[in-house]
């Protein structure tokens, strides 16, 4: 009963409310920004490159590396599998449009974070919790969105990750269903309690070394196999948008459309709205909120315009007929194996094993940032030793779990903090706007872009730019 009242308010949310919310935001925030996201690719690449005055603050490069680690995930190809297998290839380009409406989204976001943020004793920190307290004077609300976000990170996300990690060894011999997704969720567990116990600065520099490695790998990997197929190229984007603009099909049956799959997978894996992001975008040491904000659009491209691409690109060059069957895992493995025989599927497990890690350890810093809201100060350590054991159990729970009530609890929670986020981000807009216009007026002047709250009119008192 509690896995079907689940299944129907996703069918609400995911059908309706969420498609207006992200598609109008998406576009209003894409014309008021004047295409930022397109525009300024340049200024993008420039911010992802500059290094904090002090030498040891967490950097732009950095504050990107744990949010795409969190974005760069299991979603990147149990998502698109399973978006693919349920929905059909039209998903894939639904996936695309929420992506390239989203980074605007995501700009306004991590931008509203860095002007909020707040100065601790290990650096910054900040988020959606924190622009709405200080900007619309509402802890109530803050306090859910903060509860909201460690049920979603700390629990529904990395519980499907989880499973998600030891679903890529079902293909194997060794495999027992009764044991091995267990003894996989140990091993997974005690590391992540590992890197959780050296404290936010090992998971950055963990993140920070592996993601750019990992991404460059499986994108390598993906231009091989359509190099490979590339007489099968044409027909692949012939069948991704004959199915994505199959009306009769998808008002058919939205609930099981491409269209649904492909904005719901999309959602997952580029996080664009969430609220996510901006807890890492706050953490950056930057000399401009608007800096930060260009440098998470970058992120949102990495996450579904190149890695979920590429794994849609693997799965459909390879002509592996997607079915229900195959869905998540087994039908990249099955794919790969068409193309490299036995490495095929070693390497997805490889990518699977790096993907679920830094997407753990990712989530699990917005947590930390959530958990200081809520008390009001950094936890203590005895305090957080508990927190860390207690998230590593969780990660060995999900390995165990069903895989369709973890999609579903995931789902549920990231469109809670979505139905706050957006709205909320929409009405704070005007300050990230004007940040931008600062930011930009001083390009064209000729300088480095500093800000202070007070060029932008800011009426609200904030930590770090007065």
């Amino acid at each position: 009963m509690l896995e079907r009242l689940i299944i129907d308010i996703n069918h609400a949310l995911y059908s309706y409310i969420l498609i207006i919310l992200l598609v109008a935001g998406g576009v209003y925030f894409t014309i008021r920004t004047r295409f930022a996201p397109f525009r300024l690719l340049r200024e993008q690449i420039r911010a992802v490159m500059e290094k904090p005055s002090d030498g040891k603050s967490v950097s732009s490069f950095q504050a990107l590396m744990v949010s795409t680690a969190s974005r760069v995930g299991t979603g990147n190809i149990v998502g698109v599998s399973t978006a693919i297998c349920l929905g059909g290839f039209g998903s894939v380009f639904w996936m695309w449009i929420i992506a390239i409406i989203g980074s605007a989204s995501a700009f306004i976001e991590s931008t509203l974070a860095q002007i909020y943020k707040k100065k601790g004793p290990d650096g910054y920190y900040g988020g959606p919790a924190y622009y709405i307290e200080t900007a619309l004077g509402c802890r109530p609300l803050a306090i859910i969105f903060s509860v909201l976000l460690i049920l979603t990170y700390g629990f529904g996300f990395n519980m499907l990750a989880s499973y998600n990690l030891q679903s890529t060894f079902s293909s194997y011999t060794f495999y027992n269903t009764d044991s091995t997704p267990w003894i996989i969720g140990l091993i997974t567990a005690a590391i992540v309690c590992y890197c959780l116990m050296g404290g936010g600065s090992r998971v950055v520099k963990i993140t920070g070394f592996l993601v750019p490695i990992m991404g460059v790998a499986y994108v390598l990997i993906a231009l091989i196999v359509i190099c490979i197929n590339i007489t099968s190229l044409p027909s692949v984007f012939a069948t991704i948008f004959s199915q994505a603009f199959d009306l009769k099909a998808i008002f058919g049956g939205f609930s099981g459309s491409c269209m649904m799959f492909g904005i719901k997978r999309g959602l997952f894996s580029n996080e664009a709205g969430v609220g996510s992001a901006p807890n890492a975008s706050a953490s950056a040491e930057v000399s401009h909120p608007a800096k930060q904000g260009l440098v998470q659009v970058l992120s949102v491209f990495i996450d579904t315009i190149l890695i979920c691409s590429a794994t849609a690109f693997m799965c459909m060059c390879s002509e592996v007929k997607p079915t229900i069957q195959l869905s998540g895992a087994p039908y990249v493995q099955t794919a790969l194996r068409e193309t490299f025989g036995a490495f095929g599927p070693a390497f997805i497990t490889v990518a699977m094993i790096l993907f679920a890690f830094t997407t753990l350890i990712g989530n699990l810093f917005y947590v930390d940032k959530c958990l200081t809201h809520l008390l009001g100060r950094v936890p203590g350590k005895t305090f957080m030793r508990i927190y860390h054991i207690i998230a590593s159990v969780v990660v060995l729970l999900g390995a165990g779990l069903s895989a369709d009530l973890l999609w579903n609890i995931a789902d549920l929670l990231m469109g809670g903090m979505t139905l706050i986020n957006m709205p909320v981000i929409f009405y704070l807009s005007k300050y990230a706007l004007n940040a931008l216009k600062d930011y930009e007026l001083q390009r064209q002047k000729g300088v480095e872009p500093v800000f202070h709250a007070k060029d932008i009119g800011l009426p609200h008192k904030v930590d770090c730019w007065e």
